[in-house]
């Protein structure tokens, strides 16, 4: 059974209260890797009780007890940042604005956290990656000075930024903090971009089947950016979490999957979360002693 995390709020509130943001929960579990294909899933955790029909997404470890979420309560405009506090049990609301905020990450410099801002500028709309200190004695800035359109994108070091522009078509591209010159690096790509923990950096991209592939790019060959495929997606997905020792975890239905490029052929079932009634996964959130968050319908 899942533990509420915050509160017993019940579940049978109306959906045409909600016309907003799709509605989306997250969960928490305790994974522990027996073998290489056998994975123990234990203390099952329901951590969006405060807003069990809204939309609460993009998960995104801090450190080993808090963790950061996008969340759209039902009497909100825009989507808010939240931190869990899950050693305490605690939710704490981290920003109140007129913007919409999305993709919260800790900096590398560990003094400042990052998320994109949906703005409201006249008529436009405008979207940007901002920065904010940890401590919240500011109310942020705009990491680029003119650089916008950024949907989603991962830290590479205190300076460096990859990024999915908002185009068409929309491409992913290296960034520094220093400038907004933009290095692209791949086109067709999709939202989920990670830092492996070789360096590489990972991401989605089309392949001429229409199929998503997972690539592997090496950023240390500099001008000579060439990504290399790991593996098809599952059908259907494009989400995807790096363990530790390189392998990807990919959530597809009820169903957990992984798959270590080195060890594996395919794609391995590593758990079934339907006894939790979590079906439709799609984000999930691995934490550096290997919790895991899962965001599904």
């Amino acid at each position: 059974m899942l533990k509420p995390f915050f509160s017993c709020v019940a579940l049978f509130c109306a959906l045409t209260a909600f016309a907003q943001l799709p509605q989306s929960n997250i969960y928490l579990f305790n994974m522990r890797q027996v073998s290489d294909s056998l994975f123990e899933f234990t203390q099952p955790r329901y951590l969006t009780a405060f807003n069990p029909t809204g939309y609460n997404n993009q998960p995104s470890f801090f450190n080993n007890d808090e963790l950061y979420i996008s969340s759209q309560l039902p009497s909100m405009q825009q989507p808010e940042l939240y931190l869990l506090n899950l050693k305490d049990e605690t939710k704490l609301r981290v920003t109140e604005t007129q913007e919409g905020e999305f993709s919260p990450m800790r900096m590398p410099d560990f003094y400042n956290f990052s998320a994109i801002r949906q703005e409201y500028i006249n008529r436009d709309t405008v979207i940007r990656l901002w920065q904010f200190p940890l401590d919240r004695l500011t109310n942020g800035k705009p990491v680029f000075k003119y650089l916008q359109g950024i949907g989603y994108y991962c830290w590479l070091n205190s300076k460096e930024v990859a990024v999915f522009v908002i185009d068409n078509p929309s491409y992913l591209a290296l960034t520094n903090v220093d400038s907004d010159d933009l290095i692209p690096l791949a086109t067709d790509v999709g939202r989920c971009i990670k830092k492996l923990p070789n360096g590489n950096l990972s991401f989605v991209q089309r392949n001429e089947a229409g199929l998503w592939q997972i690539m592997e790019l090496s950023l240390y060959r500099r001008g000579n950016y060439q990504p290399q495929p790991i593996i098809t997606a599952l059908p259907g997905t494009e989400d995807f979490a790096v363990l530790p020792d390189g392998s990807y975890i990919m959530g597809k239905g009820s169903k957990l999957y992984k798959f270590n490029r080195f060890r594996d052929e395919d794609w391995i079932e590593i758990a079934d979360m339907r006894y939790y009634n979590i079906t439709n996964i799609s984000r999930i959130a691995i934490s550096p002693d290997m919790k895991i968050a899962i965001v599904a319908d």
